[in-house]
């Protein structure tokens, strides 16, 4: 059963400002890879499409001289970090079942190592599939930050997700 759409998701003022601000067309992109690999990986295609929307929703706007620097932000980014506590925060609130928000949350930690220590993780397949999702769907140069997208096609988009994750939800209560 899902305690919460994507559209509600993409309706709420918290996505609406901090994934704007890193991508809205980007966000669409991950959460569709998401949907289209997550069988491959035996994941929950509604845990895998919020973890992949929410997945940059920590981004901090990294400028200098009023224009954005993708060096700096590598540098010194932690976004996985704030973006975890804020779509954890934001999933519970919406009436997210709590187990599941711990597991998009810890997705969307470590969909990226650009602040970990060295050394090797053992990831749950949720998190590889937000990582190789993102990975899948990168520009070079941070690009993939800077694409724009209209309002309407990207709740067009977003809508045309909850329904597919609709369906193979219903095809998995079917099989029951």
């Amino acid at each position: 059963m899902r305690h919460v759409t994507l559209e509600e998701l993409y309706h709420h003022h918290i996505v609406q400002k901090y994934v704007n601000r890193s991508g809205m067309a980007h966000a669409i992109d991950v959460a569709e890879v998401a949907l289209e690999i997550a069988e491959d990986f035996g994941v929950d295609p509604d845990l895998a499409t919020k973890a992949g929307f929410l997945h940059d929703i920590g981004h901090y706007e990294w400028y200098r001289d009023g224009k954005w620097d993708y060096d700096l932000y590598k540098e010194n980014d932690i976004h996985a970090i704030k973006g975890a506590e804020r779509a954890h925060k934001l999933l519970i609130r919406l009436g997210e079942d709590r187990k599941k928000a711990k597991s998009i949350a810890l997705a969307i930690l470590l969909h990226t190592d650009s602040y970990l220590p060295e050394g090797e993780l053992n990831l749950t397949p949720l998190q590889q599939l937000v990582h190789e999702a993102d990975t899948k769907v990168e520009e070079v140069g941070g690009n993939h930050h800077y694409r724009k997208i209209s309002h309407e096609k990207a709740l067009a988009r977003i809508q045309a997700l909850d329904r597919q994750i609709d369906y193979f939800l219903s095809e998995e209560d079917s099989e029951v």
